[in-house]
Order: C-alpha cells, then structure tokens, then sequence
C-alpha cells in the first residue's frame, strides 16, 4: 500500500497521458490498484515497484478501451501499442515536471498558493469559487492567471537547472 501511494502521482500522470479525460484516469487507477493489490506476492524487489506497477497500468489502459471501444472509435492495437510506449517514456519527464510543480507551488507565498488550492482542489466552477471569495469573476481569472504564469516560468527554471546539474 506504502507503495502504491508513494508512486500514484507517477502513475496518474502516466494513465493521464494516454487517457482522455480524469474520469478515464481514476477509473483505471483504481483497477490498476486492485490488480497490483491482488498480485502484489508477484513483485521480486520493491526497487522495481514503478516499473511492475506501470505493466499493470499499460494493460488495464487497454482493457480500458476495449470496453470503451462500443462507445466510440478507438485506435488499432499497433497504435495503442505505440502510444503506452512513449507514455512509458514520458514517465520519467513527467514526474520531474510534477516535481518541480510541487516545489514552485511550496515557493508561493500563502496567499497565492490558498488562492490555486482552492481554485484546483475544491472541484467547484471558476464562478463559485470566486463569489466564495468575494471577487469577480474577471478578477479571480485575472488573478489565478498571475499565478499560473508565475507557476509556469518556476517550472522552466527549476527543470532547465535539473538538466544543467
């Protein structure tokens, strides 16, 4: 369990990559949880636990649009193939990309960092959020926008500094 939690933002970003929309991706988190659960005994290192864990992630994204290949198109096996491929590739790029999100994120000043909490986290619409907070709605775009751009150009930094170290 300490494992799977440790590496479910690496795992969410990867199944985000290859999935459509969030729905997509907390549906099949929570399969690739079950399975990884149910076969844990399987696992030889804990060292390997990404790795193992992102086999079971690449086929439970498969059966995933299988099932969802009654509701509308769906690529061929050769593309699937090539898209978990690169998802796999991007991993590592994506956990440095969320890390640095992370850490620029930490670096705001608390004001600024309640402001993205709230508008990210509590999963209420841009308009309730901002007549929670008494603003605008132009206002709390403008601002969240600030911030975001600020988030932006941290990020650029922090992972520019990664590559030159």
């Amino acid at each position: 369990m300490r494992l799977l939690i440790r590496h479910d933002r690496a795992i969410r970003a990867w199944l985000r990559a290859s999935l459509p929309s969030m729905n997509d991706v907390d549906e099949v988190m929570q399969e690739v949880s079950v399975v990884a659960w149910r076969k844990f005994d399987q696992l030889d290192d804990p060292e390997n636990f990404q790795r193992w864990v992102s086999v079971i992630a690449r086929y439970e994204i498969l059966m995933y649009r299988r099932k969802k290949a009654r509701d509308r198109f769906v690529l061929g096996k050769e593309v699937e193939q090539l898209i978990a491929e690169e998802g796999q590739e991007e991993l590592k790029l994506r956990e440095q990309q969320l890390g640095a999100l992370e850490h620029c994120v930490q670096k705001l000043p608390e004001s600024k960092r309640e402001l993205v909490m709230e508008v990210y986290s509590s999963g209420q619409p841009m308009h309730e959020v901002a007549k929670q907070l008494g603003k605008s709605d132009a206002a709390l775009y403008k601002s969240i926008s600030r911030v975001r751009q600020s988030l932006l150009e941290c990020v650029k930094r922090s992972l520019a500094e990664g590559a030159a170290s």
